[in-house]
């Protein structure tokens, strides 16, 4: 029998208020959930930084792998499909009443269960934003190698430099913004971003279109074997896939916004949401198509390698690119910070002080930058990634939570469309790595390592 003693009852009362204390302290340190005072404006230019990345520069290479027809038809598709997940992502964040699913995984736990949700989500969103910060270590590497080489052009007292220190030169950066407790906190850093991703892109496509269609221009496949046309379609599809990224930190990027019955975080999001994906539009379709056009098949994997002159205009769009990527590498990073944190404090109970996160997070900058260095196969590794990671968490597993939760009526416009999208995605998820892994190969060939 229950004992009813009040002494009992109030014990019990002031260890469930501890708990909770305790539990209200915790995530008043994490990142994620340390400060929600975010204004619409925060998700359109943190969701413009973590889309708009390195992947925009690819672009006209991935294309000279699909052509004109199917290139344009994907690249079309991909903006529609991520667009609409993105919104079940925004309006699922608060579907539950009184409760926010501030993490991609905690909406994983909601929709497939406790245990099995953790265990399909956490790997897939570590894949893709451990596998972004290494991609941006090489590219904010060999851009400020690209802006070394164009002022060492006409210099004979300029000596060459080696790949791997630049990428060390760029991740010294992170082991200080690293630091920058939350989200919120890194707004400045991800505005800076955001204008850059605009204006590298632009200058991508307006110095490609004065450089004008180059002569001998080829718009045939790069590949002269039915072999590697294959492998190279199967690659730019991954390119495409790792330009559309956003939807790893869209749930984290919500969680900053503040939220209450009369006004739910998801009206101020979506409008941030649209923001971003108007200025996606305006830097993929002309980076990809009028890069294309200009080179043909002869394109480099990034568009800025291909553009040569004039020198003072690619240098600063180089710059424009390492300062971007500080930004992107940030909105990535945090939600492994977190991650990191959450199991250090909760699961083995250390004491969420400065220096246990410190200590955590140069680790884990460390751990980039040596992966970084000893594989910064550019093209190979965004093709890889883009497949293996970024399409199930970008284009279907969004729709499979939808369809686990809302239950749409069967054979209705919502299961099809669904359906539409878990259909594509699953074939980039399977093609994709096949063509990266393939290029990641062919490159290494070649490469000495830390060269």
């Amino acid at each position: 029998m229950a004992s009813s003693d009040p002494n009992t009852l109030y014990g019990r009362l002031s260890d469930v208020e501890a708990k909770l204390q305790k539990q209200k302290e915790i995530d008043d340190w994490l990142p994620i959930t340390s400060s929600r005072n975010a204004k619409w404006w925060y998700s359109a230019f943190h969701n413009v930084t973590a889309m708009v990345g390195a992947g925009v520069l690819s672009l006209p290479y991935a294309m000279s792998n699909l052509g004109w027809g199917p290139g344009v038809v994907i690249l079309v598709l991909s903006w529609v499909i991520t667009l609409y997940t993105l919104w079940q992502m925004v309006e699922m964040h608060e579907m539950v009443p009184g409760k926010r699913f501030d993490r991609y995984h905690e909406l994983g736990q909601y929709a497939f269960g406790e245990k099995l949700g953790l265990w399909i989500v956490v790997p897939q969103q570590l894949i893709v934003e451990v596998g972004v910060n290494i991609v941006y270590m090489v590219t904010g590497g060999r851009s400020l190698q690209k802006v070394h080489d164009i002022i060492c052009a006409n210099k004979t007292s300029c000596a060459p430099m080696k790949t791997t220190y630049f990428i060390m030169i760029f991740s010294s950066v992170h082991f200080v913004l690293s630091h920058l407790p939350n989200l919120n906190s890194i707004a400045g850093v991800s505005l800076a971003a955001a204008v850059m991703s605009l204006s590298y892109s632009t200058i991508a496509w307006a110095a490609s279109l004065g450089k004008g269609v180059q002569p001998q221009v080829s718009y045939g496949s790069r590949h002269s074997s039915d072999v590697g046309k294959m492998f190279g379609f199967f690659n730019a599809l991954g390119d495409v896939a790792f330009a559309y990224a956003g939807h790893n930190v869209v749930l984290e990027i919500q969680a900053t916004i503040p939220s209450t019955p009369e006004k739910p975080s998801k009206g101020p999001m979506w409008k941030g949401v649209i923001v971003a994906y108007i200025v996606v539009a305006i830097c993929y379709f002309p980076v990809a198509l009028i890069g294309y056009w200009v080179f043909g098949n002869s394109v480099k994997d990034n568009i800025l390698l291909s553009l040569e002159k004039p020198g003072w205009l690619i240098g600063m769009a180089n710059i424009f690119v390492v300062i971007h990527v500080i930004g992107s590498y940030q909105i990535y990073a945090m939600p492994v910070f977190d991650m990191i944190e959450t199991v250090l404090v909760k699961k083995l109970s250390f004491r969420p002080t400065w220096y246990l996160r410190f200590i955590s997070r140069n680790l884990y900058v460390a751990f980039t930058m040596f992966v970084a260095i000893t594989f910064p196969f550019f093209g190979g590794l965004l093709g890889f990634f883009g497949g293996f990671a970024f399409a199930p968490t970008t284009y279907f597993l969004p729709c499979i939570m939808w369809l686990a939760i809302h239950k749409p009526r069967k054979f209705g416009l919502s299961w099809w469309a669904n359906w539409v999208c878990i259909v594509f995605g699953v074939m980039l998820m399977v093609l994709a790595p096949i063509g990266g892994l393939r290029q990641i190969i062919i490159d290494a060939r070649s490469y000495k390592f830390y060269s």
